[in-house]
């Protein structure tokens, strides 16, 4: 049964994925509108796999940040469906090769590693670079980051066959992500609690039974925003 899940997991990673973008709309305002840029890092989670553009839980973070008076423009994402902390890194020398800073910067990577089984000391070991990167190119160093945690997809559709197994991992990983947060003094979130509402809310999860919604992203936003406007006020 793992194999089969496998195969279709592997389909919707790969399937209407893109490479990394920046999301401009095209009613935006010009750049010189804009006070603060933001860079958001990650895999399906941050591209948002399943969802429409604005429904990106960094765009709608952007989107509230304005709401609030903070002119943030629309997020540069490095981002890919079924990305590991390497594709990641290699993502991340791809697309930003010249130093930029951004007001803000955000990681969210490491399901593919849990799936993939890639070891959990890769994992610490390559998201120790991502945090270095993260910072380099953040304008305000380790106070301009923040991290989010691993979703558990066990409370998908997709994951209920091998639900025990997933959250006991997906929750060792995350120990790792917050250790290695903590060692950079970047705030980490922990939306995990949130993302295992799915169990018993199906609006929380995308037509393709395995990513989140529009409104589980729009919950993460919610969880993160006042500590997120703190970081633009430093």
């Amino acid at each position: 049964m793992r194999n089969i899940y496998f195969l279709i997991f592997v389909g919707l990673l790969t399937a209407c994925s893109s490479t990394s973008e920046t999301t401009n709309p095209p009613a935006q305002p010009s750049t010189e509108d804009y006070n603060y840029s933001y860079l958001a890092l990650g895999d399906s989670y941050t591209i948002g796999e399943s969802v429409e553009t604005d429904d990106r839980w960094p765009v709608q973070l952007a989107v509230a940040l304005r709401e609030r008076g903070y002119k943030v423009a629309p997020p540069k994402i490095i981002a890919q469906t079924g990305w590991t902390t390497r594709d990641l890194l290699d993502g991340i020398e791809d697309e930003l090769n010249v130093q930029r800073d951004f007001d803000l910067v955000s990681i969210l990577i490491g399901v593919n590693n849990q799936y993939q089984q890639r070891s959990i000391d890769e994992y610490e070991t390559e998201l120790r670079e991502v945090f270095r990167k993260a910072i380099n190119h953040s304008k305000n160093r380790e106070k301009g980051v923040f991290a989010l945690s691993i979703p558990d997809y066990a409370a998908t559709p997709f994951g209920q066959d091998n639900a025990e197994v997933i959250t006991e991992e997906v929750n060792q990983f995350n120990a790792v992500f917050r250790e290695v947060a903590n060692d950079y003094n970047v705030p980490f979130f922990n939306i995990t609690p949130i993302s295992r509402r799915a169990e018993d809310n199906p609006g929380l999860v995308a037509q393709d039974g395995l990513h989140p919604s529009a409104l589980m992203y729009q919950y993460w936003v919610d969880e993160v925003l006042e500590e997120v406007t703190q970081i633009l006020q430093e």
